[in-house]
């Protein structure tokens, strides 16, 4: 087995993994972390795939841009919880 097939498996288990627990988390602020991860690896493999376009537009569009406004989004979902109640 080559280092190359070797490093594309495990690049291609790390996505499998990190979209399952983006999925299954119930902590979102976990999830959104996960998913940022997710966008990185991503961007990895389209880099091995030999499309360095693609993988800077996902690196910035996907993990980049999309995860600040999910953490953001996130902020503004703890201000307006009240909170003692429900």
């Amino acid at each position: 087995m080559s280092l190359d097939l070797a490093f594309d498996l495990l690049l291609a288990l790390g996505l499998l993994w990190t979209a399952w627990r983006t999925l299954m988390t119930p902590i979102l602020d976990r999830a959104v972390v996960v998913f940022i991860a997710f966008g990185l690896l991503m961007a990895l493999a389209w880099a091995r795939l030999q499309a360095p376009d693609i993988g800077l537009a996902e690196a910035a569009i996907g993990a980049g841009l999309t995860g600040a406004l999910l953490l953001d989004a996130l902020g503004s979902l703890r201000q307006q919880r009240p909170r003692g109640g429900r």
